[in-house]
């Protein structure tokens, strides 16, 4: 890493494009990496990911306190925070995208054509990947990670509040890197708190590729607005839980607090709860108890408001990113009614239906254009790791390229490859 200190006075320009241009320069060698190389890399930086456990923990402490000074919400605390379990899952997931196949030259398909050509459209890399985003430290070593095993070089730019704990974990990923022979350039952490650094990366259109936004809303329009480089969106988490008429009480009452309260601050809590009105005196009224008796604030429409416990929701609950221990819920007449609050208020980021009725599941399904649907299951699974990704870089709600978990598959293009017998076209 670079040993500038977080705050120091510095030429912004001239750093990001010192980054760029070795960013770029690792990348050209890293695109012909072989798959050996890649993997030992990534297990030589779980192996000192683990030596480093004490270190790891000293400065998430550091950080931890900066960001209790700056204000942060318990949730954004939560999101913060490395303990012992967290590094362990850091390390295995650094273990399981060292254990995937290899994307890149991995041919999606081939033919032959009558004038004598083979064509084949085989994957590579991206190039040069920037990745933004706030307070999660996993997310340097995961988007570390998915971006050596894809071969493209990355920038990072961690939040000004996991400063300090991604710096030991880029240290650790570039110690891998040099292991395998491999250039450490190939990830950067940005040195420097600067907010200017975002914006010049954001127009760095000679050294990176793609940006990657992981963030809120806050930061998402910023790169949007002002990214001339192309962006893969991750828009906020305002994710849905639609409780059928003909769901199972129990999967309900399970999923939906599940849904909600295993982590708050996280993109694939709950935001919203939708029942159908048949149900919600008997299964709504159980599961809307429940979130109460587990510490949940319920905004509830009309109807909810007579359970005692229940506020009213107001107009702007309805499609806001809560990261807390709050859940808008809302009557729906039917299915369709469902269908139609999510297409207004959704992020296109996760939704979840509860039902026993496969007609129900299918129509959820296909008439809703979410990155991610769920049938009876929690919203939580919106993440890489569980989909069997290793990792993820992020979940894109945009609808070009990549959707959904992008892990290294979906940091990859891909080029074709024509080969013909001294062929001439007429």
């Amino acid at each position: 890493m670079n040993d500038q200190t977080p705050d120091s006075a510095t030429d912004i320009p001239a750093l990001m494009q010192a980054m760029g241009q070795r960013a770029r320069a690792a990348a050209a060698d890293l695109a012909f990496a072989s798959p050996e190389a890649k993997r030992r890399a990534l297990e030589a930086a779980a192996d000192i990911v683990t030596a480093r456990l004490p270190d790891i923990l000293a400065a998430n402490a550091q950080d931890m306190a900066f960001g209790r000074d700056k204000g942060l919400s318990p949730a954004m605390l939560d999101r913060l925070e490395l303990t012992e379990d967290r590094i362990a899952a850091i390390t295995a997931g650094l273990r399981a995208v060292a254990a995937q196949d290899d994307p890149v030259g991995a041919v999606i398909a081939e033919w032959d054509r009558p004038n004598g050509l083979h064509i084949q459209r085989v994957r590579t890399p991206l190039g040069v990947v920037g990745v933004i985003y706030e307070s999660r430290p996993n997310v340097t070593a995961d988007a570390g990670a998915l971006c050596l095993k894809s071969g493209n070089a990355v920038i990072l730019r961690g939040g000004s509040e996991s400063f300090h704990s991604s710096g030991i974990l880029v240290e650790a990923l570039r110690a891998g890197l040099h292991a395998a022979d491999l250039p450490e350039d190939a990830i950067q952490l940005v040195p420097t708190r600067d907010r200017a650094a975002v914006r010049e990366l954001l127009t760095m259109t000679d050294y990176v590729d793609v940006i990657v936004p992981r963030g809120g809303k806050g930061l998402v329009g910023l790169v949007q607005a002002e990214a001339r480089v192309p962006v893969f969106a991750h828009l906020e988490g305002i994710c849905h839980v639609y409780i059928d008429r003909a769901a199972d009480p129990e999967t309900a009452l399970k999923v939906t607090l599940n849904a909600k309260t295993r982590r708050t601050g996280i993109c694939g809590a709950a935001e919203c709860l939708l029942i159908h009105r048949d149900v919600v005196d008997s299964i709504g009224q159980g599961v809307i108890r429940a979130l109460l008796d587990a510490g949940v604030e319920v905004r509830g429409d009309a109807t909810l408001q007579s359970i005692p416990g229940v506020t009213p929701a107001q107009e702007d609950d309805w499609g806001r990113e809560f990261l807390d221990m709050i859940i808008a819920a809302r009557v729906v007449e039917d299915i369709d009614a469902a269908i139609a609050h999510i297409r207004r208020y959704g992020s296109s980021h996760t939704e979840s239906i509860l039902t026993e009725d496969d007609a129900a599941a299918h129509r959820f399904f296909q008439r809703l254009d979410s990155a991610i649907l769920m049938r009876n299951a929690s919203t939580q699974f919106a993440d890489g790791g569980e989909f069997g990704m290793g990792a993820e870089i992020g979940i894109a709600t945009g609808k070009m390229h990549a959707r959904g978990p992008v892990g290294a598959e979906q940091l990859t293009s891909f080029k074709y490859l024509v080969t013909g017998q001294g062929t001439t076209r007429p």
